[in-house]
């Protein structure tokens, strides 16, 4: 089952049950299909879905961090119980060591030599860890491992 098709049947159980929380994340994370669908003429596959819940996940992050500045712990609870209901769909994050292990096999496979071969390597690197692990986090052990 595709990831579309199971955010549609979440969103009728959660309909039928009347988990209200769960179905206005989901219909936030269908909008936001829905729009890049109509915006770029295509059809999200699963990775471009798992990409866009990302994203949304990295927006509500920085919003809990500006509602934390803020003092309103009423709007970051809010936003906390958001990623809860949209990480339910991402992948689950790999550990230090196994996102070394892939970036070791990228290395291997690219012959990446330093720096300056790092977009090369990231560029095989994003597609294999989309969802599963923060980009960022991946850069910096990139940079290390070159580094070190």
């Amino acid at each position: 089952m595709s990831l579309k098709q199971q955010l549609t049947d979440d969103m009728k159980a959660a309909m039928k049950s009347g988990d209200k929380d769960s179905l206005g994340v989901i219909r936030l994370i269908n909008a936001a299909i829905k729009q890049r669908e109509v915006d770029e003429r295509i059809e999200l596959d699963d990775a471009a879905v798992l990409a866009a819940m990302e994203k949304m996940v990295k927006q509500r992050k920085d919003s809990v961090s500006q509602f934390e500045a803020a003092c309103r712990e009423d709007l970051a609870a809010i936003e906390r119980a958001e990623i809860v209901v949209i990480e339910r769909y991402l992948p689950a994050k790999l550990g230090e060591a196994e996102i070394l292990a892939a970036i070791d096999a990228a290395i291997a496979e690219t012959g990446a030599t330093g720096p300056a071969d790092m977009g090369k390597l990231m560029g095989v690197l994003k597609p294999r860890l989309a969802g599963q692990a923060d980009m960022g986090q991946v850069s910096a052990l990139v940079k290390k491992k070159f580094a070190g």
